[in-house]
């Protein structure tokens, strides 16, 4: 079919198609555009992940070692700590701003003289308690630029808050605060769960 237009025929069938064409692709475009779009309001799965539990493999750290993994966007450390580690903690409590934990930084079933359930193995949150700094593994008894008093444990180079293997503050530093120990459990002697209370299974915040 055709119509005059100013004197000229004009196809109406291709001019039909053309507009139908035109919208196709347009429609394609917007398409295109929405995706992403949708995508990237989606959650991610490390947005995910950050609030869920982690589960790590422990039987590889070896004694004395630390290994650090992250759980809800912070850094958290397990230490496997040897008998002369352990034997260490007890030594010093007339140095420590709260040697027995009286303060809400852990579970209930960490407020022991380890802050464990598991002796052998620390879980702590690795950051400091004064300005949110991240402190340096240093377990060298007597490190020369910590003292010879020094029983090995977490130095604070921001501000020089100390801690010691069970994350206790010493007296007299900027962090008011034993470090915290986040709610944790083990599913094996080789699996450890961080995020989860042993005692309810419950998602911990």
């Amino acid at each position: 079919m055709s119509q005059e237009v100013d004197g000229q025929k004009v196809d109406t069938r291709k001019r039909k198609f053309l507009i139908a064409a035109t919208s196709a692709v347009g429609g394609v475009a917007v398409a295109g555009v929405a995706v992403p779009l949708v995508m990237s309001m989606m959650p991610s799965a490390r947005a995910k992940a950050a609030g869920a539990p982690v589960e790590v493999d422990i039987s590889k750290i070896e004694p004395g070692m630390l290994l650090t993994v992250e759980w809800r966007g912070k850094p958290v450390w397990i230490v496997n700590r040897t008998q002369d580690m352990l034997g260490m903690l007890a030594k010093h409590d007339d140095q420590l701003a709260d040697p027995k934990s009286e303060m809400p930084q852990q579970p209930d079933y960490c407020k022991n003289a380890n802050r464990s359930i598991k002796p052998e193995f620390l879980v702590a949150v690795g950051i400091c308690t004064h300005l949110g700094c991240s402190p340096t593994y240093r377990k060298e008894v007597g490190a020369a630029d910590l003292g010879a008093d020094w029983p090995g444990g977490f130095f604070c180079p921001c501000h020089g808050s100390r801690f010691d293997l069970a994350a206790r503050v010493f007296k007299g530093v900027p962090a008011p605060t034993n470090l915290v120990i986040p709610p944790h459990q083990y599913l094996s002697d080789a699996k450890l769960l961080i995020g989860v209370d042993p005692a309810t299974d419950h998602l911990q915040g």
